[in-house]
């Protein structure tokens, strides 16, 4: 014989109310055992360096392929743009 009442019979959630549900569970869970997450984080010299070098690379890289990618034409627009940007503060 079937157990409760068949007056209300139960509402069997879907597989979108699962998934929503284990996540709303796995993210409670993983806020409760984060330590601070509103900490601020201390920035170390060796973080610094290590963002520059990062910084460094990515430039060495993208600014030669860029050049490449650009016609003489675009390059010298971009580099009389540049130039009247910074012309434009010492007039003031």
């Amino acid at each position: 014989m079937p157990k409760g009442s068949s007056k209300h019979p139960m509402k069997r959630e879907d597989e979108a109310q699962a998934a929503v549900r284990v996540m709303e569970t796995i993210a409670a869970r993983s806020e409760a055992d984060a330590p601070d997450a509103g900490a601020p984080v201390e920035i170390t010299d060796a973080m610094r360096a290590a963002a520059a070098a990062f910084g460094r690379m990515g430039g060495k890289i993208g600014g030669p392929a860029r050049a490449a990618s650009l016609s003489p034409k675009k390059r010298s627009e971009i580099a009389k743009a540049a130039a009247r940007a910074r012309w434009k503060a010492h007039r003031s």
